[in-house]
């Protein structure tokens, strides 16, 4: 068996009990060396082996996965954060469905979910927004031309944006172009939730001079949105003594 498994963002205590116990059981661990946090080996069995996929190639994982089914042993894929996300876990699994390989998939704590924290954030707040765009800037690895940043900056939702630290004067240019303004609010988490994570709030304008003055130039979240100021929003109806639920029914104000 292979478990597919995410880490957490980071804090070796934001790994699910699921997935520390499929560690505690590996024979063989594939973990992603540049991105998870080295302490989670800590839960691995003595003469467990591990692998740094940060220096393989997608072929060499699989070897190494398909020799630990050849031996019987048990493996787990480690990824970073939720391997739904930038984690290229399909890949693999193709491989694997070829190979009539039976494996099955730890889900994890985002690392957004990791950077909301920093900020004692709320992505969806009432009348400021109730969409979260996930994306990411093109790079040496494209994204598809729909999906462009200026096409998402137009809905004026809250965005997450992975894997572009590098880029953030392309990215500022970007939001802005898609109807953003220059004063938007926005923030950079560098390492959410690991014990050196640094957080700053600032705006699309000066994403890339904030990003250079603390020397942030990569292992961060870029988060843009009205939300991150804590503006002004609308309380939840779900609390609000007037609004009737399924379990308590709404009283009129006198």
């Amino acid at each position: 068996m292979v478990h597919f498994v995410g880490a957490g963002p980071g804090a070796p205590d934001l790994i699910t009990l699921r997935g520390m116990r499929c560690l505690q059981e590996a024979d063989v661990i594939v973990y992603a060396g540049s991105l998870v946090n080295p302490q989670l080996l800590e839960y691995k069995k003595p003469d467990c082996e591990v692998y740094d996929s940060a220096r393989m190639t997608l072929e060499e994982v699989l070897e190494v996965l398909l020799r630990a089914e050849a031996e019987e042993k048990t493996s787990v894929r480690l990824h970073t954060g939720d391997p739904c996300l930038y984690g290229a876990i399909r890949e693999q699994m193709d491989v694997l469905d070829r190979e009539g390989i039976a494996y099955d998939y730890c889900p994890g704590v985002s690392s957004f979910c990791g950077a909301a924290s920093a900020l004692n954030l709320e992505y969806t707040l009432p009348d400021v927004s109730q969409s979260v765009v996930i994306t990411r800037m093109a790079g040496r690895t494209s994204v598809p031309e729909r999906e462009e940043i200026a096409s998402f900056a137009a809905h004026h939702a809250t965005m997450v944006i992975f894997l572009s630290t590098g880029m953030l004067r392309k990215l500022s240019e970007r939001l802005t172009a898609g109807g953003y303004e220059p004063e938007t609010p926005a923030a950079i988490v560098y390492k959410a939730t690991w014990e050196d994570e640094r957080s700053f709030v600032c705006t699309v304008g000066t994403l890339a001079e904030t990003a250079e003055r603390n020397q942030i130039t990569k292992t961060a979240l870029i988060i843009v949105g009205d939300v991150v100021s804590h503006g002004s929003y609308r309380r939840s109806d779900l609390y609000n003594p007037a609004f009737t639920t399924e379990f308590r029914e709404g009283k009129s104000e006198k």
